[in-house]
């Protein structure tokens, strides 16, 4: 875990003894200190710490001056307060003080990592807030993780460092956008910024998995659990242990099988087909659709406890027709991948015109099919318009507005909007979350409105 951690203490034993546990739980960066005013000289040059973890008793400076100090010096750090002292008032005068949690020597590793956990959980909602609240995207962390992503348009930088931000603990994943947006990329970038990155990342296409087969596949099945099971067989979940799964178009699961999806997610637990034994399942899940589930729930196509299960983090990526500034670097990207390092393909103007006023239906997926064609077509020349797609070059321009004439009927302002509102949720394949951002409107605005349609 790359969760940077600070103990402060003046026992050189206890700093080395909790270091030891935190390095053996899984932490990579835990720094120790005695003194307190080398923590405090620490932090005013620039080092960033997640945790700190303080002594409430130390001389020369205590672990409450200690806490009031480091708390003006670093804002986002999330402090636990250590003592041997077990009195409520100073435990209470600690939280006062913007303390996290407060833990009573001795206490055991599970005790420390439980609460490190718990504040790492906090501190990773406050950054989702505020990350809210600014203009400004913050880098990332894990620049690794996020490198298959390409972009420079700031709502998408800003979907990733809320995605890291995610991937930080275990709730469900939600990922939401149209199809071939790089929802499987995105879910595998929070994987790999995950405490799981060293464990499995299973995919799994849940519209490919029927009633008859999904609990084999899912659970797996000892021998002669029905006809034709020849031998034991491991389903995903046991193949994923303590890594990732990802259920891609989780709108396509039909409504017979997401009650037990729903079971699993809520007790963490399998049954194996042919066995009555329950197991504990330690996987995280992340869930993909280009599917409006808003409206599947209103028509009982899909689970509401199911979609809020699910939701426990939300990321929305964005259609490439609201991302252009990304198609140079995106055909950038694929032309290296087709050619290698030392292969140069060039663009003439009028083709990357072509390309930049394309809209794009099948997204990132099918701007990097469009330019594996051209490259094959253009056999090592420069790319023109006539390399391209016979998709491209025949799309057709907006149809003009027809003038109004003297002699038509007048229509309502009411009228007016409501063609205007329908048009929009249309375009947007009925996706209520995209229609009333198009439209600046509230969604619960817009469910109004639409009821009032009879949609």
């Amino acid at each position: 875990m790359d969760n940077r951690i600070l103990i402060v203490d003046d026992e050189r034993d206890f700093l080395e003894s909790v270091k030891r546990g935190l390095v053996t739980y899984g932490y990579k960066h835990v720094t120790v200190e005695e003194f307190p005013r080398k923590a405090i000289s620490l932090c005013e040059n620039g080092a960033v710490f997640d945790i700190a973890l303080i002594d409430i008793t130390m001389p020369d400076i205590n672990g409450v001056e200690l806490l009031e100090i480091l708390k003006k010096i670093s804002s986002t750090t999330e402090f636990i307060m250590v003592t041997a002292i077990d009195e409520a008032k100073v435990a209470v005068n600690c939280l006062k003080k913007g303390a996290y949690d407060y833990l009573v020597k001795p206490f055991s590793r599970e005790d420390l990592t439980a609460s490190i956990d718990r504040a790492l959980e906090r501190k990773k909602l406050i950054d989702i807030l505020d990350l809210g609240k600014t203009k400004s995207v913050p880098k990332l962390q894990h620049v690794e993780a996020f490198e298959p992503i390409i972009s420079k348009t700031p709502t998408v930088l800003r979907a990733l460092k809320e995605a890291e931000l995610h991937a930080q603990c275990d709730a469900p994943i939600l990922i939401t956008g149209e199809s071939g947006t790089g929802k499987d990329l995105l879910a595998q970038a929070i994987h790999k910024a995950s405490p799981r990155a060293r464990f499995p990342f299973t995919p799994i296409n849940m519209a490919s998995l029927t009633e008859n087969i999904f609990d084999a596949e899912f659970y797996g099945h000892t021998k002669g659990a029905y006809t034709g099971a020849e031998k034991d067989r491991t389903g995903y979940l046991e193949q994923t242990n303590r890594g990732t799964v990802f259920l891609d178009e989780i709108g396509s699961l039909p409504s017979t099988i997401q009650g037990k999806l729903l079971r699993t997610l809520q007790d963490g637990e399998m049954m194996k087909l042919g066995t009555s034994i329950t197991r504990k399942v330690d996987v995280r899940f992340i869930a993909a659709t280009n599917s409006d589930l808003e409206m599947m729930m209103a028509k009982k196509i899909f689970r509401k406890d199911l979609y809020y299960r699910l939701r426990g983090g939300w990321i929305h990526l964005p259609p490439l027709r609201e991302r252009k500034d990304d198609i140079p670097l995106l055909i950038r990207k694929f032309l290296k991948e087709i050619t290698g390092p030392t292969g140069k393909v060039v663009l003439e103007e009028n083709a990357m015109d072509l390309l930049m006023n394309y809209d794009y239906p099948g997204n990132i997926r099918e701007l990097r099919h469009i330019i594996q064609s051209a490259e094959r077509l253009s056999q090592g020349k420069p790319i023109t318009a006539e390399s391209l797609s016979v998709t491209i070059k025949k799309k057709r321009n907006p149809s003009p507005v027809p003038q109004q004439s003297s002699h038509d009927p007048i229509i309502s302002l009411k009228e007016n909007e409501k063609d205007h509102i329908l048009n929009v949720y249309i375009k947007t394949n009925r996706n209520k979350s995209e229609t009333a951002r198009l439209l600046g409107i509230g969604i619960n605005t817009l469910r109004r409105k639409l009821e009032s349609y009879d949609e």
